[in-house]
């Protein structure tokens, strides 16, 4: 394979750096190492911060001004964005297109229409990969591109067919999983949940559920709507559910490999659903709801169960028939292994990365590509 000199536009909301913010930045602060483990230049543009991005350089993006009072969540912006961070975005790419001859792919993963808009004048195709539920944005910034410059890669078959509904044509390819950062754990008696504390992701359900068991519970991960953390999650600790902040991959990864089992209870249409096979990947049995794209999470692996969205009773009920299978020690390892291993086999991060190289590398740098109507 041959050596491709990528530049990676990611999200602009938080720094590309562990601990990280949320599944969208592991996952590609993931591809970011996995490509230049693998040789490629990568460029990357990303927020101030971030571990990848050069300090001082036109690829680092601001961090987000927010006002001393402002409400800060996971799904708003303050004014700052459009009028500073977008701008700052554009300069990039401006940047990538004035050195055109640099490049052999754009991979964008930000959630700004900006990069679809420009994707015709760069000079270098763009791969975009779609994180979200369909996002009017997105769709009216492509058309107005003439579909020309962009061609799109989806997370999950939940995903491709949302977007493809939208008249945007994409191809699967999951995220992937660091297996050398997700080790295999030897279990434990507790259960987990991971991931951002937010309204959508629902922890405050995992609480139902460890209560109804009798288990104790250890919950990881940043803080992505305050208000939501003081009144759910707060008043519900002690007595056996702890809450120990953001962790560091490694460090959330020994985490989840020392419990019996992890709970993932999303609230909303997850588009992939990284715990799971971040779990999976430790040994760890994942419970969770049958939404989104997780059902093809679930469909690919062993030893991930669902139920039916918001039905906590379904959850504890699942989760105890799983525990008394790992409860027991002859069982434990020999189960705890067989998940890994299938885990590794469908959702390690070099799987998606060879899947990149070879469309990076069937690209002819004098023909971008266009995406042709769905």
């Amino acid at each position: 394979m041959r050596r491709l000199r990528i530049a990676v536009i990611a999200p602009l909301r938080f720094p590309i750096a562990r601990p990280h913010a949320g599944g969208l930045e592991a996952a590609v602060w993931s591809e970011v190492e996995a490509l230049r483990a693998r040789g490629h230049r990568v460029d990357v543009v990303a927020v101030r911060g971030s571990e990848h991005v050069v300090p001082g350089s036109v690829f680092e993006m601001p961090e987000l001004g927010w006002a001393a009072d402002a409400v800060r969540t996971d799904k708003t912006y303050p004014p700052a964005y459009e009028l500073v961070s977008v701008p700052m975005l554009r300069r990039a790419l401006e940047a990538i297109a004035a050195d055109a001859d640099a490049y052999d792919v754009v991979s964008n993963h930000c959630l700004h229409p900006l990069p679809l808009r420009m994707a015709p004048s760069l000079g270098v195709p763009m791969v975009t990969t779609l994180h979200t539920p369909v996002d009017a944005g997105f769709v009216s910034a492509h058309r107005s591109a003439g579909r020309r410059g962009s061609v799109f890669l989806s997370v999950s078959e939940h995903t491709r067919r949302q977007w493809l509904r939208a008249g945007v044509a994409s191809t699967l390819l999951p995220n992937g999983v660091d297996p050398d950062v997700w080790r295999p754990g030897a279990g434990g008696d507790g259960l987990v949940w991971f991931g951002r504390v937010v309204p959508e992701k629902a922890p405050h359900l995992a609480i139902e559920v460890a209560r109804a068991l009798g288990r104790p519970l250890t919950i990881a991960g940043r803080i992505g709507d305050r208000q939501y953390a003081d009144e759910m999650i707060a008043p519900r600790l002690g007595g056996g559910i702890g809450y120990v902040g953001e962790l560091r991959p490694e460090e959330l990864a020994s985490l989840v490999g020392s419990s019996a089992l992890a709970l993932a209870t999303p609230a909303w249409a997850e588009p992939f659903g990284l715990v799971g096979p971040e779990a999976l990947m430790t040994g760890t049995p994942v419970v969770g709801f049958a939404v989104g794209g997780v059902p093809e999470i679930a469909a690919a692996s062993i030893g991930m169960q669902l139920v039916e969205a918001g039905d906590v009773d379904a959850m504890a009920a699942v989760a105890r028939e799983m525990l008394a299978v790992s409860d027991d020690p002859r069982l434990r390892a020999p189960l705890r292994r067989r998940i890994r291993a299938r885990a590794v086999e469908r959702f390690s991060i070099e799987a998606r990365i060879t899947a990149l190289e070879r469309l990076y590398g069937e690209f002819d740098r004098d023909a971008v590509p266009v995406e042709m109507p769905a």
